[in-house]
């Protein structure tokens, strides 16, 4: 397998996770959507025993959601690490006889103005 399929592999395989991490997003708003239209329709200041717990339960939503935006925040670091060390590794390996830069055209980078 030559250098620049690997490369095609690793961003096929992580435009995959991306589009497999939208398709979670999207469930989840659906989800936080049902959820929003049942609180509103049931949750109501006489349903808490007082105040305190009046607090305490859409506090606890939140955290839950933090803590979804935590996960997904660091997976993408994750991913944007992995995407910088492989072109970072294509660039340092390449140039324009070779290498990653050759996969689109050649060329030294995106910023090429033909004149």
């Amino acid at each position: 397998m030559s250098r620049e399929h690997a490369y095609l592999n690793m961003l096929d395989a992580m435009a995959k996770i991306q589009w497999n991490v939208s398709m979670m997003l999207e469930a989840k708003a659906l989800e936080a959507e049902k959820v929003r239209n049942w609180s509103l329709n049931h949750v109501h200041a006489h349903s808490f025993s007082d105040h305190e717990s009046q607090l305490a339960k859409p506090l606890g939503v939140h955290d839950e959601m933090v803590e979804v935006i935590e996960g997904l925040t660091k997976m993408e670091n994750g991913l944007c690490s992995n995407l910088k060390s492989l072109l970072s590794s294509a660039e340092s390996s390449g140039g324009d006889s070779g290498g990653f830069g050759d996969l689109f055209g050649g060329g030294s980078g995106f910023g090429d103005e033909e004149k």
